[in-house]
């Protein structure tokens, strides 16, 4: 039984509704440019990756909860994160060939559903065992997610401003963040710690209502669809291992370097979206409330970079864009874990510029990505490439955890520094795709 309703038929070779007579260089012009259809898709994007977001945090958020209620050590905890991104990696791939197969929105809505069950899931787990298991399902959904959102709204999307309509998705990844730092002030102010991790957990049923909205209003791009589902090579996982004929890059080089391109940036991410909350409350001695403060300028700044760094993808370019953050985000991260004992007016300041430099390199990733592949094999492309840096990327919090008992958690925040030079050499190897329509 269909999931969605068929979107209405559009002539061959004309675009989705865009601009209805909007200036995409005005404020909003991106917005409004994308019609009826587009907005409602972007609508739905946000949605589920703020959504996402919030399920992810419950668990940093509640680490130090967490590691007291079932007598966890650095490592076991670290091991959390890393086993939801690991199999993230997994089903960010089924989700990029189920996007190619059944469509954009139908795979959106499964997998907003998978995340939203396994993260109730979560806050019910009696003993650590059921928890890394529904964690690495909740991983299913939440790798799925992004890949699905991005390629729906960028199919969109035109060229000349897709930069900075894919930036503002990516900056819901903030709101949902922001969301839960909210949540985790008010629920671990009023509950005790033993109540309050599960409380956390249980509110990841909000993505139910989504799935509901995201099947009667939202619809895939036509012209887009079209496309997608004359190809024979639709879904294709070998189309992006192939190398090209006589001296044709093909997708084999594309994929390769886009993965390590993800594996970097998402490695110094992971890092320090994990290990922050904990870092904030044990190295420096912070109370709930505090915590929750410090937090607001790092998801402050993450917002403004989401936006920022949209608007200079689309400017100086997908590739110029991301070496730039990737060294600004090494340069922060290195001065944010050496900010000496007692200056913790320094660190709240800092947590502004590390939460933009680290987030604005995220900013460009949809467009990119998206313009990387073939329609036929769009989503396949993206949800493979950007989840196996994720799962790749995982093992960067996880050498956090397992030295913080020897290190402290900030001397150990280092490696996040690593992850940006990876992404920078990964650069090389890739090319600019500013400009390129898509089907």
């Amino acid at each position: 039984m269909s999931m969605t309703p068929s979107p209405p038929p559009v002539a061959s070779g004309v675009r989705p509704a865009h601009g209805e007579g909007a200036d995409p260089d005005r404020a909003f012009g991106w917005l409004r440019a994308l019609g009826p259809g587009g907005r409602r898709a972007f609508a739905g994007a946000f949605g589920g990756y703020a959504l996402d977001s919030y399920d992810y945090f419950a668990l940093p958020l509640s680490m130090v909860a967490l590691s007291a209620y079932f007598s966890l050590d650095s490592g076991q905890t670290g091991l959390l994160t890393t086993v939801t991104l690991v199999v993230s990696a997994v089903g960010g791939a089924l989700a990029g060939v189920l996007a190619d197969r059944v469509g954009r929105v139908r795979a959106l809505m499964i997998t907003v559903s998978t995340y939203a069950v396994f993260t109730v899931a979560c806050g019910f787990a009696p003993d650590y065992g059921t928890l890394l298991v529904c964690r690495a399902l909740q991983g299913l959904g939440f790798g799925g997610e992004w890949a699905v959102g991005a390629v729906l709204v960028a199919e969109y999307a035109s060229a000349r401003h897709r930069g900075r309509t894919l930036g503002a998705v990516q900056s819901s990844w903030a709101v949902g963040w922001a969301l839960a730092a909210v949540v985790y002030t008010l629920v671990f102010s009023f509950a005790g710690d033993d109540l309050a991790w599960r409380v956390m957990f249980w509110t990841g049923a909000l993505p139910a209502l989504l799935v509901l909205w995201l099947r009667r209003r939202v619809h895939d791009a036509p012209e887009a669809t079209a496309a997608r589902e004359h190809s024979p090579r639709r879904g294709s996982f070998t189309a992006i291992f192939r190398p090209g004929p006589d001296g044709d890059r093909g997708l084999l080089r594309t994929t390769v370097f886009a993965s390590l391109l993800s594996t970097g940036v998402q490695g110094g991410y992971y890092t320090l979206a994990t290990w922050v909350p904990t870092y904030l409350k044990t190295d420096r001695g912070l109370s709930v409330v505090g915590t929750g403060g410090y937090l607001t300028f790092l998801i402050s700044g993450a917002f403004l970079g989401y936006l920022t760094g949209g608007h200079l993808t689309d400017r100086l370019g997908r590739r110029r864009t991301i070496w730039l953050f990737a060294l600004l985000s090494a340069i922060c991260v290195l001065v944010y874990a050496n900010i000496p004992q007692g200056a913790n007016t320094l660190l709240l300041v800092l947590g502004f510029p590390l939460g933009f430099c680290m987030s604005a390199i995220f900013s460009g990733f949809g467009s990119y990505l998206s313009e990387l592949y073939p329609t036929e094999v769009r989503g396949t492309g993206q949800g493979f490439t950007y989840n196996t840096g994720r799962a790749v990327g995982a093992v960067f919090p996880t050498l956090v955890g397992f030295l913080a008992d020897s290190w402290g958690v900030g001397g150990a925040l280092v490696f996040g520094a690593i992850g940006y030079g990876i992404a920078a050499l990964a650069l090389l190897g890739l090319p600019e795709t500013r400009g390129k329509e898509l089907a």
